[in-house]
């Protein structure tokens, strides 16, 4: 029919205006909320040659490279998200985040 617009006759030649970013609301990250996630505190790193790590036995202490008091880092799926405190909750430890830490978007 001569009245029948078809798709690409609506198409402009002038660039399309972007949507400006939009919050997404809780529901719209209900698909995400059941997907597992690692999340590891880290008290503390040391670095030793492997005839060290090798002597250690029942007992070894291993010196880290924080001191007492000082934030650990908490890690989700290997990126640092936050810092906080060991804590004791019934008989098991916690952390507690104090900080959390903003990354820039890559």
């Amino acid at each position: 029919m001569a009245g029948d617009l078809e798709l690409n006759d609506l198409k402009g030649d002038e660039p399309q205006e972007e949507l400006p970013d939009i919050p997404r609301s809780a529901r719209d990250l209900e698909a995400v909320y059941d997907i597992p996630v690692r999340v590891s505190a880290v008290l503390g790193r040391a670095t030793m040659q492997v005839n060290q790590l090798l002597k250690l036995g029942r007992g070894a202490v291993v010196e880290l490279d924080r001191k007492v008091g000082e934030a650990i880092d908490i890690y989700v799926n290997n990126r640092l998200v936050a810092r906080g405190e060991v804590v004791v909750v019934e008989d098991r430890l916690g952390v507690t985040m104090t900080e959390i830490i903003k990354t820039e978007r890559t």
